[in-house]
């Protein structure tokens, strides 16, 4: 059975680092294939409250929420290893 991971994506409105953090987790979850992920994007413009509970100090910050621990990733997301090792994931083609 596949494992679930649920994910928040914090940005801040449409700026570049936001669309491009935006567009390298989605490339990453596409060539995921043993996890089903839930992914929440968030605007902290629209819900600051969320940021504020989530202690978001930067954006784009990612946050896996399940499965536990947290785990927080800050920055574009385009060091790939980085964002594989910080959400505890091995890709189908081992990298």
């Amino acid at each position: 059975m596949p494992k679930e991971c649920i994910l928040r994506l914090y940005i801040l409105g449409s700026n570049a680092a936001s669309e491009l953090a935006l567009a390298n987790l989605r490339d990453i979850i596409a060539k995921e294939t043993k996890t089903i992920f839930k992914l929440e994007v968030i605007d902290i413009r629209k819900n600051p409250q969320l940021a504020e509970n989530d202690k978001i100090i930067a954006v784009p910050t990612l946050i896996r929420k399940l499965p536990k621990p947290i785990r927080k990733i800050i920055g574009d997301l385009s060091d790939i290893e980085k964002v594989l090792l910080g959400l505890d994931i091995i890709l189908q083609n081992g990298k």
